[in-house]
């Protein structure tokens, strides 16, 4: 399957009333056909690893084309230069997400690059740094809970940024820090209990919904477990 055929399959599956939808949900970008999610999954199942063919549906500007492009994209093959050539071109939480879950968390930059990232401006941008965190949390088994704690003051830091795509995500990677193992999930409620006392609705907000799941029945089932 040659580029060209994979992009005359995304446009068939163009849906203009899928991306009035997205769109009320904040995700919005240059151009968007309205793929359903599952329908990029096995297109890119049926596509294998590609990272060529990555860099090309990348450069179309497409969401649609762009977050395939995050599910055909082989991590061995991403450069840290990719990673800010892509970073930078975040245009909705979406495409952000795709990037850090699908790809970028299994790079060996990828604690680095959420250090880096959280002292940037751009809204985007930062939030990639926590979406990435997030997903680090859950997928990497086998790191240490340093690995992790490292990051609370970052996240307090943080945590007064208005925008609300950026305080989602740092809410995220507290949650999912949180909800590691009971060491984490104490430490992560001290810091979001200090949270809530500072002068921030930002971060108010954060720590208000943090221990709400945190100190839940449901994790804390899990973790006793």
């Amino acid at each position: 399957m040659d580029y060209a055929e994979i992009m005359k399959i995304l446009e068939s599956h163009a849906n203009p009333a899928a991306v009035e939808g997205m769109a009320r949900f904040g995700i919005e970008a240059k151009r968007v056909y309205g793929v359903p999610t599952p329908v990029l999954r096995k297109l890119a199942r049926q596509i294998g690893k590609n990272h060529e063919l990555a860099s090309k549906l990348w450069a179309t500007e497409i969401l649609d084309a762009r977050g395939l492009a995050t599910l055909v994209d082989d991590p061995k093959c991403v450069t840290k230069r990719q990673m800010e050539l892509w970073v930078r071109d975040f245009d909705s939480w979406a495409v952000c997400d795709a990037a850090c879950l699908n790809l970028f968390r299994w790079t060996p930059w990828a604690y680095d690059k959420c250090r880096e990232w959280s002292r940037r401006r751009a809204e985007f941008e930062k939030r990639a740094a926590f979406s990435l965190l997030a997903g680090l949390a859950v997928s990497d088994k086998a790191a240490k809970d340093e690995a992790f704690r490292v990051f609370f003051p970052i996240i307090e830091r943080e945590a007064v940024d208005e925008r609300n795509f950026v305080k989602k995500a740092v809410n995220w990677a507290l949650r999912q820090i949180g909800k590691r193992n009971r060491r984490l999930n104490r430490e992560a409620v001290r810091i979001a209990e200090g949270m809530r006392r500072l002068d921030s609705s930002s971060a108010r907000w954060i720590a208000a919904d943090a221990l709400r799941e945190l100190k839940g029945s449901a994790v804390q089932r899990r973790l006793k477990s």
